[in-house]
């Protein structure tokens, strides 16, 4: 029974190696992604700068006003477009799985389901861990508006 536990444990513990190997990758690739979405959002800031002193005056404070306004994205909000995001994502799913009408012709296949490639997975498990972290924020009472991010760097 000894000999029987010790497999038993020892299995648990690969099991666990493994889940943390794949936990680990996942955060790796979200911490890249968000890397990657910053970088994305200076070079974009970068060249409305530039643009804005070409606008009249009256356009130039509307940009300003719009820019400000991207800039306080609250948690609801995000919420919704997640929320959205998923749906689209789910229907996109469904509408690959649809089974045709017609028959297939004999010695052809159906098509098989269509794998999910590590972006897509990493995208719906970031946007349903940020959906579990923004519920947390919303019943929490803290506001969305300034998050610090991994370096400590205060990010609007």
């Amino acid at each position: 029974s000894l000999k029987l536990e010790c497999d038993k444990l020892a299995s648990e513990k690969s099991e666990m190696q493994r889940h943390y190997v794949m936990y680990y990758e996942m955060s790796y690739g979200l911490n890249i992604e968000m890397h990657k979405q910053a970088e994305i959002v200076k070079r974009l800031n970068g060249i409305c700068a530039q643009v804005l002193p070409y606008l009249s005056q009256e356009h130039q404070q509307q940009v300003l006003g719009a820019i400000e306004r991207a800039k306080q994205v609250t948690a609801p909000e995000l919420n919704s477009i997640i929320r959205q995001q998923l749906q689209a994502h789910q229907l996109s799913q469904l509408q690959a799985l649809a089974l045709p009408l017609t028959p297939l012709p004999v010695g052809l296949q159906p098509p098989s389901l269509p794998a999910v490639s590590a972006g897509s997975g990493l995208l719906s498990l970031s946007a349903l861990g940020s959906q579990a972290h923004l519920s947390k924020e919303d019943k929490n009472g803290h506001d969305g508006d300034a998050h610090q991010d991994d370096d400590g760097e205060k990010s609007d």
